[in-house]
């Protein structure tokens, strides 16, 4: 077993893009910032994102993005606009983006444990 050594970063969300901040902490739940990056370890850190209510959105994704689930029956298909979940909690927007960067596989949901969002 490796020995892991885990940091945790702080990161202002304020006036900063959802995407482009997510990526960030994504790299960062992953470890591939660390030299010692090794693919079938969870080496990552801690991420605290602190002002997510002060996320930036470019262009009109704000108004037109809309996040879709299906509850499997015929005409079971939801879908909510990116501004209603952001008024609701406006973490639960970056939540969902560094969700769908991580890699598919059991290390994910670790990952997500990892990652703390604050308003």
């Amino acid at each position: 077993m490796i020995a892991v050594k885990r940091e945790t970063h702080q990161i202002d969300a304020r006036g900063k893009a959802s995407g482009r901040l997510a990526s960030q902490v994504a790299i960062l739940l992953m470890g591939k910032n660390k030299p010692t990056y090794i693919q079938n370890v969870d080496a990552g850190e801690f991420v605290e994102v602190t002002n997510a209510s002060a996320l930036k959105f470019t262009g009109k994704k704000i108004e037109q993005k809309q996040y879709k689930w299906s509850a499997g029956y015929p005409g079971g298909l939801h879908a909510r606009s990116v501004k209603s979940v952001f008024e609701k909690d406006p973490g639960e927007v970056l939540r969902r983006a560094v969700y769908n960067m991580l890699p598919r596989n059991s290390f994910r949901v670790p990952r997500m444990r990892r990652l703390k969002i604050t308003k």
